[in-house]
């Protein structure tokens, strides 16, 4: 009985088979054989950081009082240059006071005059009630006299009235500045005729100290309320700073000293206030700024650069090098972010070497050749 011959390609398959993995056992070998790639890393250290967190805030004035004319007249003297400096208790504006010495004078004369006829009233009077005792006056006229004295007392009152009031108009002729602060442009030159209906003259802000004043959600006034609570720390413990508008750190640090007592419905925040001191006057009101805030003391925490940090399906990993320089994975969790880099609160610890940069290139188990990691320098 003849041999069943089988088709070319069955006899062809142990052939193609053996080839096959004789050249992918070549390419694993070559693979292995390989250098090792080329990875930076960064070992891990515990650094203290202070929780912060970051809004916009905006630059408002300690005091501010529009000046006013309290008594009409023409405007005499402006006893400043515009934008300048000026000391609490300084006269700024003059307006004309010969008319309101005038009335002074009258009513110092009107008061003269009636303590006079209280003196004659009075002297009257007396005479009228001696001359009562001896039957040689009628009742009435005593009566009379008593009447003119208590009308010429009460015109004693009504004169020193109206001369305390005369006074103090001549006194409003003279605008003083209330406090220490910076005065700003005024809205009459001298000259121009001035009164209560004019308006503001000039507004006077005080600078030194000066508040910025920052919304605060409700969220995050409970969220820093519990932390500081948790470490026994009050509001006192939380430091503001503030980044000016070329990116520098203004010089003076200040702590919140004022929160609202209502909540803004519209934006569902809570006003926030700090004040700091401002002598070279480079915060001006109503600009905005950057506001920090450092909540209570530092904390030891890890920090990592984020471009180490990866997530898959699983989570957040890194990869870290054991102690054969090869590669591992390391499931880790992500805390709140410190400028380029991370707070790690769990999977690592200090010492631990870290890829930062090379992660494309490698895979776990890998052998890898290190190199310390260096942070791009920013000008």
């Amino acid at each position: 009985m003849a041999t069943p011959r089988l088709p070319l390609w069955h006899a062809l398959i142990p052939a193609a088979a053996w080839l096959l993995v004789a050249c992918g056992g070549s390419e694993q070998t070559a693979a292995l054989d390989g250098p090792a790639p080329s990875v930076t890393v960064v070992e891990i250290q515990s650094e203290p950081v202070t929780e912060s967190a970051s809004f916009v805030g905006r630059v408002v004035a300690a005091e501010r009082v529009e000046l006013l004319a309290r008594v009409p007249g023409f405007l005499r003297e402006r006893g400043f240059t515009e934008g300048q400096k000026v000391a609490a208790g300084d006269r700024l504006f003059l307006i004309e006071p010969e008319p309101y010495a005038a009335i002074v004078t009258q009513r110092e004369a009107d008061l003269a005059r009636t303590r006079a006829e209280q003196t004659n009233a009075l002297a009257q009077l007396r005479r009228g009630e001696e001359l009562l005792k001896t039957n040689d006056i009628a009742r009435a006229r005593v009566d009379e006299l008593r009447a003119a004295e208590a009308v010429s007392a009460a015109g004693i009152a009504q004169a020193e009235a109206a001369l305390a009031a005369a006074r103090l108009n001549l006194d409003y002729t003279e605008i003083h500045a209330p406090f220490l602060g910076r005065i700003g442009i005024s809205g009459f030159a001298v000259g121009s005729f001035v009164g209560p209906e004019s308006g503001s003259l000039a507004t006077l802000v005080q600078v030194d100290p000066i508040y910025v004043q920052f919304p605060l959600t409700q969220r995050a006034l409970l969220e820093h309320r519990n932390r500081t609570a948790q470490r026994g720390e009050g509001s006192g413990d939380t430091v503001v700073h503030l980044k000016l508008a070329d990116g520098s750190r203004y010089a003076h640090a200040s702590r919140i000293d004022f929160l609202d007592v209502t909540v803004d419905p519209g934006t569902d925040t809570v006003l926030v206030r700090a004040s700091f001191p401002n002598p070279e006057g480079i915060l001006i009101p109503g600009q905005f700024i950057n506001v920090t805030v450092d909540a209570g003391s530092p904390e030891w925490v890890v920090l990592l650069p984020q471009s180490a940090v990866q997530v898959d399906q699983a989570g957040t990993f890194v990869l870290v090098l054991d102690e054969e320089n090869r590669v591992q994975v390391r499931r880790v969790t992500l805390g709140p972010q410190q400028g380029m880099r991370a707070v790690i609160p769990t999977g690592l610890a200090p010492g631990d070497q870290v890829v930062v940069e090379g992660i494309q290139k490698v895979r776990p188990g890998q052998e890898v050749t290190a190199a310390p990691w260096q942070p791009a320098v920013r000008n």
